[in-house]
């Protein structure tokens, strides 16, 4: 979860001023958590608390206003009485990460999780499967899994292709705030990483919505890798005493 609030952190000031590069700095004082970081934070809480998903993430999203919410995503924020929307956006995908952890590794329980968090707004196919998809590389990676697997895993369940390299993408990817058009993106970002912070820099320079490409990917790099600690503190630096707190009692309940 810190993995993917940190992705998120270090995108955003990237996300409409794209940076096609690994070399930047990590973090920046234009540096601030977005929608990913209190989307990702209200699941947590509601999967520890045993509050619905949408409940929940509709109390956080009017808390937290002006975070870069989308425009489907802001009326749904604004209605009173939110239904699903039929979205297949990246949303579902980059809150999901706590399914994963809070799981405590049964994948039934994980996936059955990830798409319940989905369907409150993300109620189509491919706002699903990106979820399910995320949470299943996660899981993978917690188990440090042989990369070569995860790839095969990912391509046979949910048909994402992978044929392809950040590098070579990275000079003709366009913004694309679609599962289908960013998860997998985020799930090669992982998978040419090194190290978690390689996986962010990755994932960054590809361009497009670099914050919630960074996030999917975060998620994913730290079951792999873990968070180093300094990069783990400057994260929980940026949030509320709120979110610290929830980050923190996810973390104790998932151990």
């Amino acid at each position: 979860m810190i993995g993917a609030i940190t992705g998120d952190i270090v995108g955003s000031r990237f996300e409409f001023n794209n940076h096609r590069s690994t070399d930047f700095e990590l973090f920046h004082n234009d540096c601030t958590f977005t929608d990913d970081t209190v989307m990702t934070v209200a699941v947590a809480d509601a999967i520890m608390s045993g509050r619905p998903f949408g409940a929940t993430m509709h109390e956080y999203g009017r808390r937290y206003k002006g975070r870069g919410y989308g425009g489907r995503f802001r009326r749904w924020l604004a209605s009173d009485e939110p239904k699903p929307y039929d979205s297949f956006g990246n949303g579902s995908a980059m809150r999901v990460s706590p399914c994963a952890l809070l799981a405590h590794g049964d994948r039934e329980r994980a996936l059955t999780l990830a798409a319940s968090s989905a369907v409150c707004t993300h109620n189509h196919p491919e706002g699903i499967k990106g979820a399910l998809a995320t949470t299943d590389v996660i899981l993978m990676a917690q188990q440090k899994a042989d990369k070569d697997k995860i790839r095969s895993m990912v391509q046979a369940l949910y048909g994402y292709r992978l044929d392809f390299t950040i590098g070579r993408l990275r000079k003709t990817y366009q913004f694309d705030e679609t599962c289908q058009g960013s998860v997998p993106q985020a799930i090669v970002a992982f998978l040419e990483s090194e190290s978690f912070e390689h996986c962010l820099r990755l994932a960054v320079s590809l361009g497009g919505d670099s914050d919630t490409i960074a996030c999917i990917a975060g998620g994913m790099a730290e079951a792999y890798y873990g968070v180093p600690d300094d990069i783990r503190e400057q994260t929980m630096a940026h949030l509320p005493e709120e979110m610290r707190r929830v980050v923190e009692n996810m973390y104790l309940a998932a151990q």
